[in-house]
């Protein structure tokens, strides 16, 4: 017989997993459905029950290509719009206090993604830190991230930034019901990877999430992502339109269409736009003037985002994992070449993930795409970039340059700008087992996942490590999750990572042994200063 713990909550108790060193609740709703009226609507108060909700099976996923939603070997969640659900981990034995609480936020460059990947279920890291793991969910692609507002009528109200209201929403049911769970509302850290990181990123800067978080991990984020209004309405209006919606009839196409027909609509969408005006990635969080009143970057670099503590941080190979799967593609050959003719837009950059179509096309990581990116600019960007990177234009060089300009110059500038207000602290993590480096990946874009969530000695970790590492990679799983941890505990992490300031820029280097670095790859992060990721036309 499955033993089980029940939860009263704020709408009802719930019914969870009882093991033998943790305690896990899954799917629980923390919004109402975005169903039927509610599809593309902020999400809204969850409906009480009555009686006892069953919380040991995962719900579904965020509508989204099949192959995003991939657990295991010929394993699928199913997806579907009813997706606003959170999971809890938490250690079986009492505690005497309170535990502090973090709440991830999966990647997938918006498009893909669930938090009932194993990898993702936080037991390990709960039991190690006595922490309460919280995991969500959030609308995606077309039904988080494209702003359809414009097309609102008396009848039908639209509302942006979906994704980015569901992320607070489930962050205000942290706060009303996490104390049940044993945990702390007042001592909650959020952290996320890749899209999750940027979403970090977001919530930093949305007023709504004031005094919802207190403490913040980014993990890899392509920080300059965000549409401006008037990119988003043009995204919005081409969606429409490959959906077939006559002119006045919008609102009640896209409520009468089907899922996937909307999904395939605005993937379809997205593909013309990374085929014909590379670099540009449109799903993204909106800054509309209200919910999202500036794009992340500029407010945390201006000072009106929460004054938090803030580790961030990227991994030295970001590139490998892209470059791998876009070779094929014809298309990117001249990206970074017309993303930099274009220097006068300080507009967002974009990023995909690995399941969903045409994943990483638009990343910079060839040899051709990036001597065409970077030939010919309008203020001497070439010159800079290459004297930065010895070596081009060979093939690994021009990876690195890659990665570097989609993830590291960006979060260059979140180092500089939040440290201006609060406590920040920078990494960047090098470490890669053997069989990783042999197979040219290094130290590559969500790697860092396997060690912070402690799975080195799971059956990945050990695939990873066969041909060697295996005690490297477990020291650098441990010191990843003590710094997560005591960041977690009390705001900063442990006492040999110095704080990072623009006059040192201390960077501590994830490796075995770790390091600190002061303004490390200098030359690289003075070469890519001003570069922008233009608008969408």
């Amino acid at each position: 017989m499955v033993a089980t713990t029940d939860i009263k909550t704020a709408d009802g108790v719930v019914r969870g997993l009882r093991g033998r060193r943790v305690l896990r609740w899954r799917s629980i709703p923390f919004a109402a459905p975005p169903v039927g009226e509610l599809r593309f609507r902020a999400p809204q108060p969850v409906q009480p029950w009555i009686g006892v909700r069953d919380a040991t099976q995962f719900g579904y996923a965020a509508m989204q290509h099949r192959s995003g939603a991939q657990l295991g070997p010929r394993r699928q969640q199913p997806t579907g719009e009813d997706c606003l659900t959170l999971n809890v981990v938490a250690p079986s034995e009492p505690a005497s206090a309170p535990r502090p609480v973090m709440v991830f936020i999966h990647g997938g460059g918006y498009v893909i993604g669930t938090s009932a990947l194993g990898l993702y279920s936080g037991s390990r890291l709960a039991l190690r830190g006595d922490v309460i793991v919280v995991s969500v969910n959030y609308r995606l692609g077309a039904f988080g991230y494209v702003d359809f507002s414009e097309f609102s009528t008396p009848a039908h109200q639209f509302d942006a930034n979906l994704g980015l209201r569901d992320q607070v929403a489930a962050l205000e049911w942290v706060r009303r019901n996490i104390a049940a769970f044993g945990g702390d509302p007042d001592n909650v850290t959020i952290f996320g990877e890749s899209a999750g990181a940027h979403a970090v990123l977001a919530l930093l800067a949305t007023p709504a999430a004031a005094g919802l978080f207190h403490r913040a991990i980014s993990q890899s984020p392509p920080a300059d992502w965000g549409s401006s209004r008037a990119d988003a309405r043009l995204f919005a209006r081409r969606c429409v339109e490959r959906l077939g919606a006559a002119p006045g009839e919008e609102a009640a196409t896209l409520l009468a269409a089907g899922a996937n027909d909307i999904r395939r609509a605005v993937d379809r969408t997205v593909n013309a736009i990374l085929r014909d005006q590379p670099g540009i990635f449109p799903i993204a969080p909106t800054v509309d003037g209200d919910y999202l009143p500036q794009a992340p970057i500029d407010a945390i670099v201006g000072g009106n985002a929460h004054r938090v503590p803030l580790i961030i941080g990227t991994n030295r190979d970001e590139g490998t994992l892209f470059s791998r799967l876009d070779d094929t593609l014809p298309t990117t050959a001249d990206r970074m070449h017309w993303l930099l003719r274009h220097p006068e837009a300080d507009g967002p950059g974009r990023e995909d993930d690995s399941a969903y179509p045409n994943f990483g096309e638009h990343l910079p990581t060839t040899p051709g795409r990036l001597h065409q990116a970077l030939e010919g600019s309008a203020d001497s960007v070439e010159a800079r970039v290459v004297a930065a990177y010895p070596g081009f234009p060979g093939k690994r060089v021009a990876i690195r340059m890659g990665g570097d300009f989609t993830f590291w110059r960006p979060a260059v500038r979140i180092m500089e700008g939040h440290s201006r207000y609060a406590p920040t602290y920078a990494y960047r993590f090098d470490f890669a087992p053997r069989a990783i480096r042999l197979a040219g990946f290094g130290a590559t874009h969500a790697l860092d996942l396997i060690p912070v969530f402690g799975a080195v000695g799971t059956p990945i970790g050990r695939t990873l490590t066969a041909m060697g590492g295996h005690r490297g990679f477990r020291a650098v799983s441990e010191q990843f999750q003590e710094n997560w941890l005591s960041f977690a505990r009390k705001g900063s992490p442990l006492p040999n990572w110095p704080a990072y300031t623009e006059a040192d820029r201390a960077t501590m280097i994830i490796d075995y042994p770790a390091r600190v670095e002061y303004d490390p790859e200098r030359a690289k992060r003075l070469a890519w200063q001003g570069v922008h990721i233009p608008a969408l036309v």
